[in-house]
């Protein structure tokens, strides 16, 4: 078992904490343990940065556009699948879970979707996921939008 000193600067305040590891956790589950500290939410903008330096677990919020609509993931849990430009050129893919939420209904090519999320990187892009609320609890809640009807 690890003791783990965690630093977290959020709004300007800092704050430290320690851990007892019996295994590793993401950033999303270590900010948890800290009870009340939560992760920066960054927006499309830095979303490029992420992309560039194979960042992952980071909360994001923002919008897109779509430019293609998958067949949806029935393995396991399943997903709706679609590729948004979230700008500056760069595009990600969304893995939204339609057993924990509704599908977005009549989604097509060309369409906005605003999201929050959790954005893990891949070469081709990053994958935006977490568009739900967590059933247990320990992770940000998500959410799309599409032409005003909101999916979490």
């Amino acid at each position: 078992m690890k003791k783990i000193l965690i630093a977290c600067i959020a709004l300007g305040v800092v704050a430290f904490d320690t851990y007892q590891s019996q295994g590793s956790l993401s950033v999303s589950g270590l900010l948890q343990r800290l009870g009340g500290v939560t992760e920066q939410v960054v927006n499309n903008n830095d979303l490029q940065h992420a992309y560039k330096n194979k960042q992952s677990d980071i909360q994001t919020q923002g919008e897109g556009i779509v430019v293609k609509v998958l067949a949806d993931d029935l393995d396991g849990s399943r997903h709706q699948k679609f590729i948004l430009n979230v700008g500056s050129g760069q595009t990600a893919l969304v893995a939204h879970n339609i057993d924990l939420a509704p599908r977005i209904k009549n989604l097509q090519k060309g369409d906005k979707v605003a999201y929050s999320g959790e954005y893990e990187w891949t070469p081709q892009g990053g994958v935006i996921h977490w568009t739900h609320a967590d059933p247990s609890g320990h992770h940000a809640a998500g959410w799309l939008k599409h032409q005003g009807q909101s999916y979490q």
